[in-house]
């Protein structure tokens, strides 16, 4: 936990280089590495809430606040508008659970134990669903980019029926999983009493919302002062600004030979994105100026369906060795560089 507090101390200092209005880049640099710990630490708390509750109640809060962190700095950029910032983000943490934090996974792993086993049901499952989930997200671009495309408000409706049927399909994913034997997490015990878990729960949410505002305010002065693109920030840095603490855990328990859990938080992670945050960020929306149509381009889609049928086959079989895991981290450094030169 030392890390986190020292961490901590960077939250005062972004606020500090705001309001002393800095360089843009120094404010998003700043601002981002401040929500690493948050992010950490808005993690820890939901854990440590989760162990008082049981294992059920548990899983189910892991499930929906696992990506939190996530999910604020996207309200944030809807919030202000920029809406393609929220997809990029969306897409880039798909991205960046299946192959940079999977791929790592394998590598570290496959290193260490050489070819390595794990639940081929589970893991098919799992694969399964996010492939069907890449495959709905296909559709409003297919449909508005046809020969007869549909426009208008047709599109903001179809998003939302899209919504309601990803929220759907995941709430029928959970409840056939947290069923299956194995697959409720038993929380060990808590270190810390529930009302202090629940204090920085809120604290570190408080935090998370403000750090948010800064680095969302600061992407637009980036873009024009450096030129780097708004989708490379958007599919490369906030995923990473809001999940790096689990992704290490990811790498670590496959460190430890226990690859279902790796394998667990990366799917488990991408689809909270994909079912769960995206349908949020739709209904969150509705109440702003412009609805959040869920039109990703097509060098999104095509990156998101390719990795998601990538992975599946590496799923199927119920083994992976160290080779896999450079494959996926070859993918994922093709797709940022190529991203970083999309105008």
């Amino acid at each position: 936990m030392c890390w986190w507090l020292a961490g901590l101390l960077v939250a005062p200092l972004a606020l500090a280089i705001e309001c002393l209005q800095a360089p843009p880049l120094l404010v998003l640099s700043a601002s981002a590495a401040a929500l690493v710990p948050l992010a950490a630490l808005l993690g820890r708390a939901t854990e440590e809430v989760a162990a008082h509750t049981g294992p059920l109640v548990g899983g189910l809060l892991n499930a929906t606040l696992g990506n939190a962190a996530e999910l604020i700095i996207a309200l944030a950029a809807l919030r202000a508008g920029l809406h393609e910032l929220v997809k990029a983000s969306i897409s880039g943490s798909i991205l960046g659970n299946l192959l940079l934090i999977l791929g790592a996974s394998l590598l570290v792993g496959g290193l260490r134990h050489g070819l390595q086993q794990f639940d081929a049901q589970l893991a098919g499952i799992s694969a399964t669903m996010m492939t069907l989930a890449v495959v709905l997200l296909l559709v409003p671009g297919l449909f508005t980019l046809g020969p007869t495309p549909v426009q208008g408000q047709a599109v903001e409706w179809m998003s939302i029926g899209l919504a309601l049927v990803l929220a759907g399909i995941y709430a029928l994913y959970l409840l056939y999983t947290l069923r299956l034997p194995g697959t409720v997490t038993e929380h060990g015990p808590a270190a810390w009493s529930l009302r202090r878990a629940a204090l920085v729960l809120a604290g570190a949410t408080i935090g998370v919302v403000f750090m948010s505002e800064i680095l969302v305010g600061a992407v637009e002065p980036v873009v024009e002062a450096t030129g780097i693109p708004e989708f490379f920030l958007g599919v490369v840095l906030v995923p990473l600004v809001g999940n790096v603490a689990e992704h290490f855990v990811a790498v670590q328990v496959a460190h430890r030979n226990r690859m279902d859990l790796s394998l667990g938080i990366a799917y488990g992670s991408s689809l909270q994105i994909a079912l769960v945050m995206m349908p949020i960020l739709v209904f969150a929306s509705l109440v702003t100026s412009r609805p959040l149509s869920l039109v990703f381009n097509v060098y999104e889609l095509v990156a998101l369906l390719g990795t998601a049928l990538v992975t599946t086959l590496i799923a199927l079989d119920g083994r992976s060795h160290w080779l896999e895991g450079v494959m996926l981290l070859a993918v994922y450094a093709g797709l940022a560089v190529s991203f970083f030169f999309l105008p």
